[in-house]
């Protein structure tokens, strides 16, 4: 198209106006094309940098400590806990400081990241136990009303947390169930921080 418009304009004696304006054309098409390229470079580096950062950025994992926020609800959607309003929840990963599915779900997660996780009974509070029966005179007198929180111990195990759930002539019933045993949990989950862990 130049070559042509070019020939037509030089017969009529306009060749040397018509050879700078060539030139001109010729050496602002790769400015262009540079700063086309260079424009292509920025729009792209932020991403890249964004996608960096989240590479180096800290994960979770054994020894971090890490803040949550979070939705809890039952098999049926009904809301049993939130964070919403209150402080992200803190933990340490690998001490058992939130139920095993849960912890076990959010490793390698990094601060920004969201989560749906669906957590079964045998990893959460676990399944329905049976209720325990004693004798009253093994139950403190001040302990013989429903409702009652108690730490029972059997043997050598760990206490475990009861209530009283049920008196009896002779006898006391008590639940060692969590509120949440039997149920599959789902939390819905998003990072706010992560802190490796301190070397020591």
């Amino acid at each position: 198209m130049y070559t042509a418009l070019l020939t037509t304009i030089t017969r009529n004696g306009g060749c040397m106006m018509l050879r700078v304006r060539y030139v001109s054309i010729l050496l602002s098409t790769p400015l262009m094309l540079l700063a086309l390229a260079a424009g292509l470079v920025l729009a792209e580096s932020p991403e890249k940098t964004v996608a960096k950062d989240k590479t180096n950025a800290p994960e979770i994992q054994k020894g971090a400590t890490v803040k949550i926020e979070y939705t809890l609800t039952d098999e049926k959607g009904k809301l049993l806990d939130t964070s919403k309003g209150k402080e992200p929840l803190t933990y340490i990963d690998g001490e058992g400081q939130i139920i095993p599915g849960l912890e076990k779900a959010l490793k390698g997660l990094h601060a920004g990241d969201q989560k749906r996780v669906v957590v079964p009974p045998e990893e959460a509070y676990g399944p329905i136990r049976p209720v325990i029966e004693v004798p009253k005179e093994r139950i403190p007198p001040q302990a013989h009303r429903v409702g009652t929180s108690l730490m029972v111990r059997n043997g050598d195990s760990p206490p475990i947390p009861v209530k009283v759930k049920e008196i009896k002539e002779k006898t006391i019933v008590l639940d060692a169930n969590h509120p949440l045993a039997g149920m599959s949990l789902t939390f819905e989950v998003k990072v706010v921080g992560v802190e490796p862990a301190q070397t020591k």
